[in-house]
């Protein structure tokens, strides 16, 4: 019953709410966790028999290891999302998520590279080959457009309006968007394409960046790429794509873009997840009170 039940969820997830594969296999893995931990503690009791006390005693188990809050809360959206799939679609009578509440989180501000850093990304010569150009591209592009990692390996040639100088950008729950870029980056997309079309003449996969095999990128090579540039031009630790998708939001904030465009910028699906970006503006004002006000200058004399 619970392998049935747990598949009949993850093909929802992948066929009616169109979830990527790395959302559909993290919920897969949340699900496969959760069942271990039953079938050690309770003994695999059925999916009908389980309570709140079970879950609980599952997430402390899960804290006692050191697991953080936030992973935690992505465990209990899971299978929160699973036993609603139950009820409404398997019949199940009882939900036992609704005594289950998340761990309180502490409010956590995106980390971002300094706009002065970011000037410093060495833009290679002409005459450089495929692969730097590919490589210095990715880390230009997820900085100038905010794109997620998964969006940026899954864009394809099409989606790239040259003319226009935007991108048709496939996002979470299957929902697009376009992305606006500028001259710089447009030029780079010239020079990168035409290496790109020297390096696979013949055939080539629809999407834009690809291996130096001619096959689409795969997760970790993105990391490493991000993690190596940004390990040159700047002091900040942590050094990830999604480090770059924070400083382009960070930055259209503290240059005065609108949060609404922000949103639609990236993606979000509602403007709380935009408005903890609105934090480092708020910093930045107030350094500039206390340089320019009187009154300000007047209380730090006191």
């Amino acid at each position: 019953m619970t392998q049935t039940a747990t598949a009949s969820f993850l093909r929802y997830l992948q066929f009616e709410k169109r979830y990527s594969s790395h959302t559909v296999a993290a919920y897969k893995s949340d699900l496969e966790q959760f069942f271990a931990f039953t079938a050690q503690v309770y003994d695999s009791i059925p999916l009908g028999d389980i309570r709140h006390t079970h879950i609980r005693s599952w997430f402390v188990a899960l804290l006692s290891e050191g697991m953080a809050p936030s992973s935690i809360r992505r465990k209990i959206s899971a299978l929160k999302r699973f036993f609603h799939f139950l009820i409404k679609r398997e019949g199940l009578a009882h939900n036992p998520m609704l005594k289950v509440s998340a761990p309180k989180l502490g409010r956590r501000l995106p980390v971002y590279v300094p706009a002065t850093d970011m000037e410093r990304l060495p833009e290679p010569p002409l005459s450089a080959d495929f692969e730097t150009w590919r490589n210095y591209l990715m880390v230009d592009l997820l900085y100038s457009t905010g794109l997620r990692r998964a969006e940026l390996i899954s864009l394809r040639i099409e989606d790239v309006d040259a003319a226009r100088q935007q991108l048709k950008i496939k996002g979470k729950g299957g929902k697009e968007r376009l992305i606006p870029y500028g001259p710089q980056l447009h030029r780079h997309f010239k020079v990168y394409l035409e290496k790109r079309a020297q390096e696979f003449p013949d055939s080539a996969p629809s999407q834009v960046f690809l291996t130096k095999q001619g096959k689409a990128l795969y997760p970790k090579l993105v990391y490493n790429v991000v993690t190596r540039f940004l390990s040159t031009i700047t002091s900040v630790e942590k050094r990830s794509p999604h480090v770059l998708r924070h400083s382009f939001a960070t930055h259209l904030t503290e240059n005065g873009a609108q949060l609404n465009a922000v949103k639609e910028l990236l993606g979000h699906a509602s403007l709380a997840a935009t408005q903890i970006y609105t934090h480092n503006s708020i910093t930045r004002l107030k350094e500039i009170y206390q340089r320019a006000h009187p009154k300000a200058q007047e209380l730090d004399s006191d």
